[in-house]
């Protein structure tokens, strides 16, 4: 029997309650084992502090630990209050990096999928200013492969694959910038060459999410964190899963924060946690 363990994150926010109310579901597939791992005793619901960004830590290295030593074979983990944590020494951006370097993982990536869209990111967790240094053709290459992947293990289809533009327009041909000319275009030559899926583009930022929610496309690639999440949660806010893509094992996280505002007060919807758990033993059978 698979088992899953899942991370409390700060417990401070919604990730204890969305995780009980998920196991509590009958929702969750049987034929796996699923361990919570973290200390929800710590700090009061709706009151972060670094005591709860420790907790949380704490619970990442032990479920680091589990995966290494081969006590758990795929990891689903509550939200985290990233300001917290980097406020106590967690090198990271987020969760994604964390578990890519604790594995030693470069060729990596962050995948969102929806009962609606599929999104991958070239770039993460990174300021807008930064994006037009970071974005480079392999880079672009890598989260296309690593979702092109994603898709043709969970559908068994030859995926159809969009990749959005960087600027308004697409770039109108050079008129509001050059990298969908300079970068983003030989990018997708260079991935349609490999035969892994057919990938077209660059497409208008505006208008291509809504051409892969009527069932155009199975994913589309963004080149930043907003341009893909926010048409992600404006459609898929309750079914969306948060995927680190190139690990050697499933992890998956839902699509939202830890929400400190409703902590503790009943009203916190688990169905992301569920889909994150669904998605985890999906990607395990």
């Amino acid at each position: 029997m698979a088992r899953i363990i899942i991370t409390l994150g700060d417990p401070a926010g919604i990730g204890p309650e969305v995780i009980a109310l998920a196991l509590a579901s009958e929702k969750c597939p049987s034929g796996h084992e699923f361990v919570v791992i973290g200390d929800g005793n710590v700090g009061s619901p709706g009151k972060p502090d670094p005591h709860t960004a420790a907790a949380a830590w704490r619970a990442l290295d032990h479920a680091v630990s589990a995966l290494k030593s081969g006590q758990a074979d795929a990891v689903v983990t509550g939200p985290i209050c990233k300001e917290g944590m980097q406020a106590i020494g967690f090198p990271f951006p987020g969760q994604t990096e964390f578990f890519a370097a604790a594995f030693g993982i470069d060729d990596y990536g962050m995948v969102l999928s929806g009962n609606t869209l599929t999104v991958g990111l070239a770039t993460i967790h990174e300021p807008i200013s930064a994006v037009p240094r970071l974005l480079d053709i392999p880079s672009i290459m890598r989260i296309g492969k690593l979702t092109a992947d994603f898709i043709a293990r969970r559908k068994r289809i030859h995926p159809r694959i969009a990749v959005a533009g960087l600027n308004p327009h697409a770039g109108e041909h050079g008129a509001f910038g050059d990298e969908e000319a300079r970068i983003i275009s030989p990018a997708i030559r260079q991935l349609n060459a490999l035969g892994i899926a057919s990938f077209s583009g660059p497409a208008v930022p505006d208008a291509i999410f809504r051409e892969a929610a009527a069932g155009d496309f199975d994913a589309v690639i963004a080149m930043y964190h907003d341009q893909g999440l926010i048409p992600l949660k404006l459609l898929d806010f309750d079914s969306a899963v948060n995927l680190t893509v190139g690990l050697p094992f499933p992890r998956t996280s839902p699509d939202h924060g830890t929400a400190f505002g409703i902590a503790g007060k009943g009203i916190a919807n688990p169905s992301s946690m569920i889909a994150a758990i669904r998605m985890a033993c999906e990607l395990l059978d």
